[in-house]
């Protein structure tokens, strides 16, 4: 575990701050990377949802102010040791935007990754732009998740509303804006934007002139080891504490979900499992070309991200819970594992949020077919988690050829913490050993990492232990099981989209 008591911790400490799309906590490690126990304090928050697609934070300050919360309670919890903190890190749900006013305040909604009301504003792009041009250049397709979508949708629908925003920031831009009434971009949060040259490091210039904002409507863009210092009136008051102590600007939680994970080379695949999905490797430098169908992001100026996200993970499972009602005393796991692999004769395509990778449909949606009278509700439970699982299958399976030979997969995130059934489906479905990471707040420690680095208390991201559980070995006949129903899958996602997978 990556746990340690008060007594046994070695100071100094950091501060994690990890917005996440479903909740946001606090949460103090020391300086081996080590999470406090009792250190930490969670809070949920909820998304708007609507049948067009729309899916958002309705208001950010209410959004911070839980963040708030959860920083308020958990210095108060470690009051004895609030002194020894020496810098504040944060990672957020990356692919949110909100804009602001002259004043400052927002006055948008948060737009999330999930949002795809501008899907009909990617085919716009897709007229004017070589995507796979610009997809080399920016590291990301045209998708509604992106932002060139995201401005021309809200220039379109909303006029009246875009023309008053001064600035757009993402959510960790606005949180250093009302902490010290000036803000900047990490590298990391501005490659989940779309609108980041992954060549020059600055915002690309090409898609620039062609959308309706400013280059000055956008944060300065920094690295991870920028600071600021000077806590403003009221929050000197509010976290005494911290007012002198240097804060860094957000990292993308899927960047920082990597490096609590241990996965901080090509040697290491992560295989990130919470509301959403994803499988990422971290590269040195920028990769010479980016796969189809997967994308490119930044961790700082000297390590890139490769992989695919998926909309889909956690999210689906508890969907299906409250869909379907199962009970919620009974033992899910067992009786999960007692369903033999896809012997329920189901296909589903999890694709309740729209599609990321690899196709990026935003528009895509869901579907189940092959329904019986004899399908029970733990059948089609896992006939979704099945279907998440062929999912990452295939951005896996993209992204093999330039991975080494010898790469460990290694599974992490709550959604696979809790569920080692699903860890062994990921198994089978890759036909490789999955190794359980042991953080269970992987972003969170990640951006801590990152923090410490930045500091100097440790030398290098090499410096902190691994920390691995359970291996999961593959079971050779349930791996060619799988391979048929994920071809299934596939021909269900072609017959109605027509046309395949970005392969």
């Amino acid at each position: 575990m990556s746990t340690v008591s008060i007594a046994g911790a070695e100071s100094p400490f950091v501060l994690t701050l990890d917005i996440g799309s479903s909740s946001s906590r606090a949460i103090v490690f020391d300086s081996q990377g080590r999470m406090l126990e009792g250190g930490w304090v969670r809070k949920s928050h909820h998304l708007r949802t609507g049948p067009d697609g729309m899916v958002v934070v309705n208001s950010a300050d209410e959004l911070l102010e839980a963040v708030f919360q959860c920083l308020d309670e958990v210095l108060a919890k470690l009051k004895p040791i609030s002194s020894q903190i020496a810098g504040v890190g944060s990672c957020t749900f990356v692919s949110n935007v909100l804009g602001v006013d002259n004043d400052g305040n927002a006055i948008t909604p948060v737009y999330t990754y999930a949002d795809s009301q501008p899907s009909p504003d990617v085919n716009t792009l897709c007229e004017i732009f070589d995507e796979g041009a610009v997809h080399q250049r920016v590291g990301t397709f045209f998708h509604p998740s992106y932002l060139p979508a995201r401005f021309l949708w809200l220039k379109r629908t909303q006029p009246d509303l875009f023309s008053r925003v001064v600035r757009w920031m993402s959510i960790g831009e606005y949180m250093l804006l009302k902490l010290f009434g000036e803000t900047a971009v990490s590298y990391s949060i501005a490659s989940w934007t779309g609108l980041l040259n992954r060549y020059t490091l600055n915002w690309d210039d090409t898609l620039l002139s062609y959308l309706p904002i400013r280059r000055e409507q956008l944060s300065p863009l920094v690295d991870v080891g920028h600071t600021w210092k000077g806590l403003s009136s009221p929050y000197a008051e509010r976290w005494s504490a911290l007012k002198n102590v240097p804060w860094f600007p957000a990292v993308g939680d899927g960047a920082t979900a990597n490096i609590g994970s241990g996965c901080i080379s090509p040697n290491r695949v992560a295989i990130t499992m919470g509301t959403s999905s994803a499988v990422r490797v971290v590269h040195p430098g920028n990769v010479a070309k980016i796969p189809k169908g997967l994308w490119s992001y930044w961790v700082d100026r000297e390590l890139s991200l490769v992989g695919g996200a998926l909309s889909e993970g956690g999210g689906v499972y508890d969907w299906l819970l409250n869909t379907l009602r199962i009970d919620s005393n009974l033992d899910i796991q067992t009786a999960l594992n007692k369903i033999s692999p896809d012997s329920h004769g189901l296909t589903f395509l999890p694709l309740l949020a729209g599609e990321r990778s690899p196709g990026w449909k935003g528009d895509a949606r869901g579907a189940l077919i092959g329904l019986s009278m004899a399908n029970s509700a733990l059948e089609i439970l896992r006939a979704g988690m099945e279907g998440v699982a062929y999912r990452i299958g295939l951005i896996y399976h993209l992204l093999e050829p330039s991975l080494p030979s010898d790469a460990l997969a290694i599974a992490n995130g709550g959604a696979l913490l809790n569920s080692p059934v699903w860890v062994k489906m990921i198994a089978d479905v890759l036909g490789r050993t999955v190794i359980m990471s042991q953080v269970e707040e992987s972003s969170a420690r990640g951006s801590a990492m990152l923090t410490l680095r930045s500091l100097g208390i440790v030398p290098d991201l090499d410096s902190f232990p691994q920390i691995t559980g359970e291996e999961y070995k593959p079971n050779i006949e349930y791996y060619e099981r799988y391979q048929e129903a994920m071809q299934r899958q596939k021909s269900l996602y072609e017959f109605l989209n027509t046309e395949s997978y970005g392969e």
